[in-house]
Order: structure tokens, then sequence, then C-alpha cells
């Protein structure tokens, strides 16, 4: 097994009054993933009108289970300041790791929807409605 160094992580911000956008160029892991935290949490902190943060995500090397918890932490973060999170230009890497650990349209999706989900305080999942049978106590009176 080979291992690379990682690539350092390169941010770009663009700010209007309402809107800020950073480019991500690099790796967004172990080494790296604490740099995008600190940078949007300055920008949430230092926009108070702030709106819309988008991500563009074009120039994104590999992304760990760091950076994947990062991402998500920035999810929190965006949803609790009133800020509408964007990842913009997704390589095909990241939706697949999006995809497969089931993040994808939390970290993509609508921040009420999102906070119905997590929250619990939305209508109630099909699935929660129906009735489970009680399992029976006691021997088992099959032998």
């Amino acid at each position: 097994m080979s291992t690379f160094p990682s690539s350092h992580l390169r941010l770009t911000a663009s700010d209007t009054e309402t809107t800020v956008r950073i480019e991500l160029r690099g790796d967004l892991d172990y080494d790296n993933a604490d740099i995008l935290l600190e940078a949007v949490t300055g920008k949430l902190t230092g926009h108070p009108r702030l709106r819309h943060l988008h991500l563009g995500c074009a120039g994104l090397g590999s992304v760990d289970s760091t950076g994947l918890s990062i991402l998500l932490m920035i999810r929190r973060r965006t949803d609790a300041a009133h800020v509408r999170l964007h990842l913009e230009d997704r390589t095909p890497a990241l939706d697949r790791l999006l995809t497969i650990t089931g993040s994808l349209e939390y970290l993509t999706g609508d921040a009420s929807q999102a906070a119905r989900e997590t929250s619990g305080t939305g209508e109630p999942r099909a699935d929660t409605e129906e009735a489970i049978p009680a399992r029976p106590t006691g021997p088992d009176s099959s032998a």
C-alpha cells in the first residue's frame, strides 16, 4: 500500500454582504480540514447578514473521514446561523463518498427539511407508524 503526502488545502474566498464563496483546492483530510472549518466559522461570525455560503469543490482532492465530519459540522453551523450551504462543482469522487455515507442529501438539501429529519419534529415517517407486535415473554412453548 502506498501513501502519498497530503496536498495542502488552499482556500480562495470572495465575499459580498449576503454571500460568501470559498473555492477549495487540495485535500480535505485530517491534516487540512481544520483550515476550512476555521475559515467558514470566521465568515459566519464576521458576516451577520450572510445568507448563502458556497463551497466550490471542483479543485478538491481526496476527502477522508475527518474532511467529511468537517463538512457535516459546517452544515450544522450554517443551519444554526440560518445560512444556506451550497456544495458546488462536486467531483464524482466527492459525490460517491457522500452517497456511500448517506450524507449527500443532508449536505446538499434544504435546511428546513434537514432540520425536520434531525429534530424529529416533522411529519412522522411511515415506517414509525407501523405497530410492532410484542415479543412473547416466558419459556419457549414450541419445544
